[in-house]
């Protein structure tokens, strides 16, 4: 990789706008470009995998366990046949024969693709329907005789961990999914010792659903003979994908393509390897002809990628002044009955151990365990970066309940504990490396645009009169932009990403990338970054991605993780690029190399600025007057690592009235200060936080999963699963500060998931806070009507 040439980069606290105000004003960096791909989705011309055909396709459906726990006893599929058009019923056993019955899991587990003795989830996969429509293979289902001998299920993960619990997995010995530390434990025991005081918290991230618009769906094209395939897939991370299912399958690697066409949302929900996945590549080749798979709802919401399920106790040490000394925190995590989420090998808790937070914390440990239960296979980063929105939750609500502890005002607990600007880069004591930020500013901002005084004092008012009002306030900070490859992986792939640039003989760009678009935006966004490196309007910047067979290998978009490194690696073609074209220039201006001057658009003879060529001009005589002795064209491909994660930040501030009579709660005001790094696009970013915060929203007031004690869920359809619509959601008001990641060479840190990690502890804080007077110091989310309406009656702790 070519050395990145320097860069300024904008100071602190300015808009992303101002550094870049030239290019913004041809739509590159900084500039409200609308997106691109806008226009075919709301015509309804995008192309998702259920829009795709092949010639002799066959419709593939799923029988689903309606038990959490049971033996098969048997599986008669005779009675589907008596359905014209159904062709093959696909079951375990049948799998087995041919090496086919089991899949590994991102995170190293492996989990059978179709039950084979026993199911293990209401949910599971048992067998499988394949027709000449999907209505027959849908009816189909219908007549399959299933005899199931129903067993007990574990359903508590706390049981899970009893010395004579049931075992849920009959291949392993116990029901431990992982165990693992993080922190110093002696250290963070001498600072507990030595505490004037302790706070401790209970609480509960319940397990939620990403619960995106298009659900997930397969189209297998498998010619065994001739040892390939060609796989439409609702894939986050299509490279991966394909080493995956080609290893699976046991085709060579380069003869598999992967293509994910547009994507109807992800959220963390389109990462794992699904039975549904792999049932309908092994159907294609055994039929030999193309197979399609389009999970509906119900299958979606009961059995693909749950999210959260953590029950958490957290501890404060504080010094007499309300300094943190220590922090400890104990977890257990509900991982279902497979662990089959994305996962870095190194992190089996993923990156909880950010949850020292923005806080200056000298010592702190963390003891996570994993358990298996009854429940469908779970742990998803829903929009969050492997486990972050539970650790922002807990400390903040640590921190809250710390200052009600000690009666001192929330904002200023947090101002006596954050990490100073001055401290950057920080190392936390859970072993982070913080690049940047002014915490304290952030605060500061939203105080302002809240109002914060004033709210203050009309709740200091209204509580003379019995009004339930309350203000809650969140000052995260958020971990995104995965690699560096040294710590991180997904099933031994290191996290980097690439970007490959083409520029044609008329200066027109085509850009492809490792990251793969799911509605972020990509195409516009990238085609900015490119537009302001080379100084070339964003039309005339083709962005292509998710096709494997022309884009280099990448491993997708998640953990905010595209613009922090997909967006990194563009850049750092462009500036290969540049190297190369300069020495075209020179050839072209008849100087040395080193005498040439790049600006964006041009170049120039040094200290003769009348002098110059275009970056056209380069372009065509890249391929038709090449300096002798230079390879001719104009490409590159650059494959990113960063040095380091990046971490953005940011403080919310939302103020609630409770109705003492209902229990129900609405938002008076909600303030988002959000510090992303550098904006690319500052619309595309605001679109990106007002989501997170509808998500964040939605996670705090309404959204809620229930199982029986039988291991059934309530949550199979959205009549159950709520997802609030522009009706329930509040105004959120939105501001920025912009400190530039120092080692990014754009100065960015990612977006997408920080308003869910910041928000859900912000709405809680809030509500907690309006019934502090009852002597109310926590409820768990959700914060329904009946559970805030039980807290006022009973001051439910």
């Amino acid at each position: 990789m070519a050395a990145e040439p320097a860069r300024p980069s904008p100071p602190a606290h300015e808009s992303a706008h101002e550094p870049v105000h030239e290019s913004a004003q041809r739509g590159a960096i900084g500039a409200n470009l609308p997106r691109r791909e806008d226009d075919r989705f709301i015509r309804g011309q995008g192309t998702f995998v259920a829009d795709v055909a092949l010639p002799g396709m066959a419709h593939m459906a799923i029988l689903r366990s309606p038990m959490a726990r049971a033996k098969i006893r048997s599986i008669n599929v005779a009675p589907a046949f008596s359905l014209p058009g159904v062709i093959v019923v696909v079951t375990g056993e049948l799998l087995a024969t041919r090496n086919l019955a089991w899949m590994p899991t991102p995170s190293g587990d492996v989990q059978p693709v179709l039950a084979v003795g026993e199911v293990c989830y209401q949910g599971q996969e048992v067998a499988c329907v394949i027709a000449e429509d999907p209505y027959t293979a849908h009816d189909a289902l219908e007549l399959l005789e299933v005899d199931y001998e129903p067993l007990p299920g574990l359903i508590d993960p706390t049981q899970a961990l009893a010395p004579d619990a049931p075992r849920v997995r009959q291949d392993k010995p116990d029901n431990v999914c992982y165990s693992w530390e993080a922190g110093d434990a002696e250290a963070t025991d001498r600072a507990f010792a030595g505490a004037a005081r302790v706070i401790s918290l209970d609480t509960y991230y319940p397990r939620c659903h990403p619960a995106p618009l298009e659900c997930c769906g397969c189209l297998a094209d498998v010619h065994a003979v001739e040892g390939s395939a060609r796989i439409y897939l609702t894939s986050q991370a299509p490279h991966a994908h394909r080493t995956i299912l080609a290893g699976l399958v046991g085709l060579p690697e380069h003869q598999v393509r992967i293509i994910s066409p547009d994507i109807g949302g992800a959220f963390g929900n389109k990462m794992p390897l699904y039975p549904g996945y792999v049932a309908a590549v092994a159907a294609s080749f055994l039929l030999d002809r193309p197979v399609r798979w389009i999970e509906d709802r119900t299958g979606n919401l009961l059995s693909t990628g749950f999210a959260r399920d953590f029950r958490m106790h957290g501890e404060l040490a504080l010094d007499r002044s309300g300094r943190i000394l220590g922090l400890r925190v104990t977890l257990l995590s509900d991982h279902g009955a497979f662990y089959a989420d994305a996962q870095p090998a190194k992190f089996r808790a993923g990156l909880f151990h950010i949850v020292t937070g923005s806080y200056d914390i000298p010592a702190a440990h963390v003891a996570a365990q994993g358990v298996y239960t009854n429940k469908a296979p779970g742990g998803v980063a829903y929009r969050c970066s492997f486990r972050v929105t539970e650790a922002a939750f807990l400390i903040e609500r640590l921190m809250t309940t710390a200052a009600s502890d000690l009666g001192v005002d929330p904002a200023e607990m947090r101002r006596r504990n954050f990490i100073l600007p001055e401290q950057f880069p920080y190392r936390t004591a859970t072993g982070f490396s913080y690049d940047s930020g002014n915490y304290e500013a952030a605060l500061d901002l939203a105080l302002e645009k809240a109002g914060y005084a004033e709210l203050r004092r009309e709740q200091a008012e209204g509580r003379k009169k019995g009004r339930l009002m309350g203000i809650g306030i969140s000052s995260f900070t958020e971990v995104a932009g995965a690699g560096p490859s040294r710590d991180y992986d997904l099933m031994g792939i290191k996290m980097f990403d690439s970007a490959e640039l083409i520029v044609a003989p008329t200066g027109k760009a085509i850009l492809k990338l490792g990251v793969q678009s799911q509605g972020q935006g990509h195409e516009t966004t990238f085609a900015q970054i490119v537009a302001h490196e080379l100084g070339i309007p964003p039309d005339d910047v083709a962005v292509y991605h998710g096709d494997t067979n022309n884009t280099p290998y990448g491993l997708g978009t998640f953990g905010s993780r595209s613009t922090p490194t997909g967006g990194a690696a563009t850049a750092v073609a462009c500036r290969q690029l540049i190297d190369k074209a300069r020495r075209i220039a020179a050839h072209l201006l008849e100087v040395e190399a080193d005498d040439v001057v790049w600006q964006p658009g041009r170049f120039s003879l040094r200290g003769l600025p009348e002098r110059e060529v275009t970056f056209q001009e380069v372009a065509a005589a890249a391929y038709m007057n090449p300096p002798e002795g230079l390879e001719p064209g104009l490409d590159t491909v650059s494959y990113y690592d960063p040095p380091q994660l990046t971490f953005p930040y940011g403080t919310y501030i939302v103020a609630v009235e409770v109705n003492a009579e209902t229990g129900e709660w609405k938002v008076l005001k909600m303030v988002a200060v959000d510090d992303c790094g550098v904006r690319i696009n500052p619309m595309i970013v605001e679109g990106q936080i007002m989501g997170g915060l509808a998500e964040g929203y939605a996670i705090a007031s309404m959204q809620v999963i229930d199982f029986d004690e039988h291991g059934v869920s309530a949550g199979s359809t959205f009549e159950d699963y709520l997802v609030p619509t522009a009706w329930e959601t509040p105004r959120f008001e939105l501001h920025e500060l912009v400190t530039p990641c120092p080692h990014h060479p754009l100065g960015t840190k990612g977006v997408g998931e920080s308003p869910t990690v910041g928000s859900p502890a912000a709405f809680v804080n809030a509500v907690v806070d309006a019934l502090a007077p009852l002597g109310v110091r926590n409820i768990d989310m959700p914060l329904t009507s009946d559970k805030v309406w039980e807290a006022i009656q009973g001051g439910r702790d």
